[in-house]
């Protein structure tokens, strides 16, 4: 899982596999997951935890739209996320959150956490998952501040395939989700399938 921050747009994006160690079972397993318009949330960890955990998220954003009458901000959703994880820190869930979003007055939002809940909002870009160190080394040589959309969609791209084809338990073709202001753009990449 990797997300980038560009000018007035971010970009996360993971590879397609899902597998029991190095076991491959399905190679078109979603990890990243839209939950507004402008915050995307990305999964990397245990299958079973991720489906739990997202419908845990999906219901207290309901409940808060209800109570409220408006949509998240990427901050209270990142409070949300962290306090979730937190409540079960005796026996956590086996994930790594990434929060990729763009906040009302056009500025971008970075999140990364660990499976306790402690988050991490850096301005440039965000790692996790089996390849977070491989991809971590490739994206801090391509990022340069202020991308352009293009720019972002090619570096986040190449430092996910680079950092993949790296890393044994990951790979199998990769997703990649560039979201700004008014449009939100969705890629399936080609990747090594051994």
């Amino acid at each position: 899982m990797l997300a980038m921050a560009g000018k007035g747009c971010v970009c996360i994006a993971s590879d397609n596999r899902y597998g029991q160690q190095l076991h491959t079972i399905s190679t078109d397993f979603p990890k990243i997951f839209k939950i507004t318009n402008k915050i995307y949330l990305g999964l990397s960890g245990l299958a079973t935890d991720i489906q739990t955990v997202l419908a845990k998220i999906r219901f207290r954003m309901n409940m808060y739209e209800l109570r409220e009458g408006r949509e998240m901000s990427p901050k209270v959703f990142k409070t949300v996320v962290s306090n979730l994880l937190y409540e079960k820190r005796f026996g956590p869930f086996f994930i790594e959150p990434v929060i990729a979003a763009l906040n009302d007055d056009g500025t971008t939002f970075l999140c990364g956490m660990d499976c306790l809940g402690a988050s991490e909002s850096p301005k440039d870009y965000v790692t996790a998952g089996t390849a977070s160190t491989e991809m971590h080394g490739c994206a801090e040589a391509l990022w340069q501040e202020d991308l352009a959309p293009e720019e972002l969609f090619e570096c986040v791209s190449q430092a996910l395939l680079s950092g993949c084809d790296r890393n044994a338990a990951s790979g199998w073709g990769a997703t990649v989700t560039l979201i700004e202001g008014n449009k939100i753009t969705t890629r399936k990449l080609k990747a090594r399938m051994d």
